[in-house]
């Protein structure tokens, strides 16, 4: 059977098509939104409002969200991207599965890395700062309902702050390649409701927060994306992220029809989405930006560079522009390690 067959049934009967429009009508009455409404008290946007910024990264992105100004999360890739986003001065961070898959693995974002390999890199990018939101990506959740389960509770354990979960089939692809195919309606719920019902199970209360990613929009439509993220805002998604806007009037529709639960959006140079500056998405009204791969494209730039200098002039010394080994330690935290060492008392790198 075909992906979201149940959907394409449904609108044969409608007597009407899956296309793209410029603009989010309301949904039919016919696709009226499930009566069962997700909500968790503690977890209301209003508890969040006052109070100075939480060193718990779920709670800091929680409050981050609840009030004014957007959420500008730089996409990093390993160790030494996110200590440069750090260094930046950005205060939320967001793990790209493209860009984690291509760093780890060498290889290209179609469903080839594992859960053991989001949560490594994410357990070691939370812990450079770890009051430093990280917004990671899970792919499909990686399984049926208890694989979805066992990622939230495997990323909330390592420190991550944030995760976004799709409805793509499990052999996914980047969002911005063509030819995706997405589960039904009742899959996709199935995965979000298993997010949430394993973060209300994490003992303590957990502040972790579900984000539900919708890559219908280009095999669908617009409206069944819209209907789709309304149904996990119902089931529990916080935060919703439909991917692949393809303009600002579609971005800022978007977000009217999704009101109040905050939007996130994507963008990927040469990708679907027009290249928002993130000030131009605030002004539409999203409440998360996401840049993903600004750093690995950046990195692939710039090593193709210095490889190919240091085969043309035998030498590293223009591309080092300068940086000595100890300047570049500096950038990885040399001096956050000399400086605990000689308070514990330590003499190993009195002289570095």
């Amino acid at each position: 059977m075909a992906p979201a067959q149940d959907y394409h049934t449904a609108v044969e009967n409608l007597n009407s098509t899956a296309t793209v429009t410029n603009t989010v009508t309301a949904v039919p009455p016919s696709y009226a939104l499930a009566p069962t409404v997700y909500y968790n008290p503690r977890l209301d946007p209003k508890n969040f409002l006052e109070g100075p910024l939480s060193p718990n990264p779920s709670t800091r992105l929680r409050q981050m969200l609840a009030r004014p100004g957007i959420v500008v999360a730089p996409g990093i890739c390993d160790g030494i991207s996110a200590r440069c986003a750090l260094e930046a001065g950005f205060d939320c961070l967001y793990q790209s599965g493209a860009a984690t898959t291509a760093s780890r693995l060498g290889q290209p974002d179609l469903a080839i890395a594992t859960l053991n390999d989001f949560v490594e890199a994410g357990q070691m990018v939370s812990g450079l700062d770890p009051s430093v939101p990280v917004i990671a990506d899970a792919d499909t959740g990686f399984g049926g309902p208890a694989n979805v389960a066992r990622t939230v509770r495997q990323y909330a354990r390592a420190g991550i702050a944030a995760f976004h979960i799709e409805d793509q089939v499990q052999t996914k692809r980047c969002g911005h390649l063509m030819g995706k195919q997405v589960v039904s309606r009742e899959e996709f719920l199935t995965r979000i409701r298993a997010a949430v019902l394993a973060r209300d199970s994490i003992p303590g209360g957990s502040d972790f927060v579900i984000i539900g990613r919708t890559d219908s929009a280009q095999v669908l439509g617009m409206e069944e994306a819209i209907y789709r993220l309304k149904l996990a805002a119902d089931a529990g998604a916080d935060v919703c992220f439909i991917e692949g806007v393809k303009t600002k009037e579609l971005l800022e529709s978007t977000v009217e029809a999704l009101a109040p639960t905050p939007v996130l959006v994507n963008v990927i140079s040469g990708g679907l989405t027009p290249s928002f500056t993130y000030q131009e998405a605030e002004a539409t009204g999203a409440k998360i930006i996401i840049f993903s791969l600004v750093s690995c494209v950046a990195m692939v730039h710039a090593v193709r560079a210095a490889m190919r200098s240091l085969k043309k002039t035998g030498t590293d010394f223009t591309s080092a522009q300068g940086m000595d080994p100890k300047k570049f330690f500096e950038v990885m935290g040399l001096n956050d390690v000399v400086e605990l060492d000689a308070k514990a008392g330590g003499t190993a790198f009195q002289v570095v």
